[in-house]
């Protein structure tokens, strides 16, 4: 079955850096468009970044510039570097996908499997 976990959250900074790992199993992750989305609490959820099965990534305007998404060229790992990173993306991050080829709309993206997800605070 289909299976996305999330790992490499955790608390650092204002300004520093983390990457966040998405492990897929149950399908060719490659293949396919995959999110990253947060979701903090009592707000809604935001997607963040995809990246489509040609390898264009999409990225939100509050993430643009400082976020980095990528996947293995063999493998089944996706990963979301974040750089700079600010108090208002304190969030729990989740990886999920679409099941289609290329990138919806970030704020409209109806996901089909998504994982837990992995809490990034950013707090000094």
């Amino acid at each position: 079955q289909v299976q996305l976990v999330e790992s490499g959250g955790g608390l650092v900074q204002p300004g520093e850096s983390l990457q966040l790992s998405c492990t897929a199993s149950g399908f060719t992750a490659n293949d396919y468009s995959i999110y990253w989305f947060r979701q903090a609490p009592g707000k809604g959820r935001e997607g963040v970044a995809c990246i489509s099965r040609n390898g264009f990534p999409v990225y939100a305007n509050s993430v643009k510039g400082r976020f980095t998404i990528s996947r293995e060229t063999a493998g089944n790992t996706l990963y979301l570097q974040m750089n700079s990173l600010k108090p208002e993306d304190t969030s729990r991050y989740s990886c999920a996908t679409d099941l289609k080829y290329f990138c919806s709309e970030l704020s409209g993206a109806e996901y089909l499997y998504r994982g837990q997800g992995t809490q990034v605070t950013v707090s000094s």
